[in-house]
């Protein structure tokens, strides 16, 4: 009888450690199991784009176009680089608040090479050529109603550029 009393015990008890094993992994189970999944969304990177007018010790003062992509370098660059025994702390950055506060880029004549002059309307090589000839053999220009000294530029052309043209210090 001892021996069928050991044998009893013993099948309950590894009945007891199944079922304990059993209801442990359940509970674990519950308590781990995902749930609906979490979506995670994050806002769009969008591309910043602006302009921004740079100024002081630079050869082409006026408003450049950038992006997020852009450095000091870059944009200084677009400037037609520093002046010549320029001090960077004269270099003038600002970003408009507002876009229709901008102003056209102004062409400094007295520095553009030509292909900055082509870019005025009206202005192809050959007059782009005869400007810094002019400039060449004249000296800098002294006021931009100069430009009428130059053969080829007339009044009507002048009148198309006048607002887009300067002549810096």
């Amino acid at each position: 009888m001892a021996e069928g009393n050991t044998g009893r015990i013993f099948t309950a008890v590894i009945i007891l450690l199944v079922l304990i094993i059993i209801a442990g992994g359940i509970v674990i189970w519950v308590k781990f199991s995902p749930g609906e999944p979490v979506e995670i969304s994050l806002p769009n990177d969008e591309e910043w784009q602006g302009s921004i007018y740079i100024g002081g010790e630079v050869n082409l003062p006026g408003y450049y176009p950038f992006s997020d992509d852009d450095t000091l370098g870059t944009l200084i660059q677009a400037a037609g680089g520093m002046t010549s025994g320029a001090n960077r702390s004269g270099l003038v950055l600002n970003v408009p608040a507002n876009v229709e506060e901008q102003t056209a880029q102004k062409i400094d004549i007295n520095r553009a090479d030509v292909w900055l002059l082509e870019a005025l309307p009206g202005i192809g090589e050959t007059l782009a050529q005869r400007i810094i000839d002019y400039r060449t053999q004249n000296g800098p220009f002294r006021n931009t109603r100069e430009l009428l000294e130059v053969e080829g530029i007339g009044s009507a052309t002048f009148e198309n550029i006048k607002n887009l043209v300067i002549v810096a210090d």
